[in-house]
């Protein structure tokens, strides 16, 4: 029997008895949150007469406002620490045994005080511990805590506040603690903010995956179900972006990854992004199996028509390398059947090349842009990539590039030319497959850059990894989803009901 239930089963007939009886707890509870309700009236009213006593100025309805926030939080703050401290029953109400991970626990024979910080500052909440019955030396275990759901003395409230401020743009570990103060009253150290963050990011990664395919789920259900002449598009990118690192001789910049997974609709439309972030690593080869996971187990659940799936990228290593290893073997993972993937060079980097060229052809001034302009435009036309090459070295014939001109020509020429099978843009249209990589590009900028990459920034593997965790669940919009499987993960203590049975037994057989 799950330990709350228990406690719930002890106060609900306790607190009957004492409302027929007209006195006991239930009352008890009533005129103590009846007295602080009381006492609040009484303030706001003073500050409300006072407020109106005298010329009303900007100034004055400026702190009005700030003198109620004050007020309510700290009645809040009463309310909660009346309410929290009747959780538990009195010592002798409770269980002597109860079972917890596997290992039995006794009952103490006081409740001792711990500081809570919640969303309403910080109270103070008596509880009572168990100790581990064969005196094993491992921590005791406050079973009214866990019912609770603290974490590290943060109630799950301000815990998810905490960890929700660290996940924003342009926060750092400062910010965020003046926020808590301001906002909360909360006075936490640089310890206790990185303690709720790690714990916190720790659980709601082991959910991310679950609610990021419950997330694309209904996305593809909401493309199929929207109108247009396309099938549903699942398109899948990723990118990298450089981030500071602080290592023993001082700091290095390496490559982290981004990985984004879009939905778009029967008109072309992107209707929701799911992401993934992780720190640079040799391979990239965490980034490659959550972004397959991903997929597939998107795949292995979707009942409906097969979307057209689409690779969109640039042609950097690691980006190739997964989809001649991964996406263009992969097969569909419950059908066994090969899977179709079109793959997308980015046209953004392709007329970063035609720009090179144009340059490198004509110098400077309005023939560059009128060239490249031109080039955009049969890009996207109907076999547009090769007029394009073909334009390109004509032009160079003409012009006689030589050494290092001709060199640096000749590797964007050969970009282009290389890739002829992924600039079929005029056939992407058709399909309405995006054309670049403008998501994962923007996901660089949104779960990085604003985040991890602010002035002055740098960061050790595993903090940023932390981060990182929050902010993917925070972007994809899945922030409360895997917020609450978080909590209703956490364990509860189960009453040793054997131990009370045959202690009844023995004494009926007495």
């Amino acid at each position: 029997m799950n330990y709350s239930i228990y406690i719930v089963g002890l106060l609900v007939p306790v607190l009957l008895r004492d409302t027929a009886k007209g006195q006991a707890s239930s009352k008890s509870l009533e005129q103590k949150l009846a007295e602080i309700c009381e006492k609040l009236q009484q303030t706001v009213g003073q500050h409300g007469q006072d407020f109106l006593s005298q010329p009303v100025t900007p100034e004055r309805s400026f702190a009005l406002e700030h003198q109620f926030a004050e007020v309510l939080r700290e009645a809040g703050r009463q309310m909660v620490q009346v309410i929290f401290n009747r959780v538990e029953p009195t010592v002798e109400a409770l269980p002597k045994h109860v079972h917890f991970e596997a290992s039995q626990y006794t009952r103490l024979n006081k409740k001792t005080p711990q500081n809570v910080w919640t969303r309403f500052g910080q109270i103070r909440l008596h509880r009572v511990g168990y100790r581990p019955t064969d005196k094993t030396g491992d921590a005791t275990v406050f079973p009214a805590a866990l019912a609770l759901g603290l974490m590290h003395g943060a109630s799950p409230a301000l815990a998810e506040r905490a960890a929700g401020l660290m996940s924003d743009a342009g926060m750092n570990q400062r910010t965020v603690l003046r926020h808590l103060k301001r906002d909360h009253g909360v006075s936490w150290g640089v310890k206790k903010l990185r303690q709720v963050t790690a714990l916190l990011s720790e659980e709601m990664a082991e959910q991310r995956h679950e609610v990021q395919v419950v997330k694309l789920l209904e996305l593809l259900d909401a493309a199929t179900a929207s109108k247009g002449k396309h099938k549903p598009v699942l398109s899948v990118g990723r990118d990298g972006i450089t981030l500071g690192l602080r290592i023993a001789a001082g700091t290095i910049s390496e490559v982290a990854t981004c990985g984004t997974v879009t939905v778009l609709d029967r008109r072309g439309q992107r209707l929701g992004t799911v992401y993934l972030a992780h720190v640079p690593e040799f391979g990239q080869g965490t980034m490659s199996h959550q972004l397959t996971r991903l997929v597939t187990d998107v795949l292995k659940r979707w009942e409906g028509t097969l979307p057209h799936l689409s690779y969109v990228t640039d042609s950097g290593d690691n980006e190739t390398a997964y989809y001649e290893k991964v996406l263009s073997r992969m097969k569909h993972p419950r059908t066994g059947a090969r899977l179709e993937w079109t793959r997308v060079a980015d046209y953004y980097h392709a007329s970063e090349r035609l720009w090179t060229m144009a340059e490198l052809l004509f110098g400077k001034g309005q023939r560059v842009t009128s060239w490249v302009r031109k080039m955009q435009k049969w890009l996207l036309k109907p076999s547009g990539a090769y007029r394009v090459l073909h334009s390109a070295a004509a032009l160079r014939s003409q012009q006689q590039l030589r050494g290092k001109k001709l060199k640096d020509f000749k590797r964007a020429y050969n970009y282009l030319r290389d890739r002829l099978p992924y600039l079929r843009y005029a056939d992407y249209r058709k399909l309405g497959i995006p054309l670049g990589s403008g998501v994962t590009e923007a996901g660089c900028k949104t779960v990085y850059t604003q985040r991890l990459k602010l002035s002055g920034m740098r960061w050790k593997k595993a903090g940023a990894q932390r981060i990182l965790n929050l902010r993917v669940l925070r972007l994809s919009g899945v922030w409360d989803q895997a917020y609450a499987r978080v909590l209703q993960g956490i364990k509860q203590p189960q009453v040793w009901v054997q131990a009370v049975k045959t202690k009844s037994k023995a004494k009926k057989a007495a």
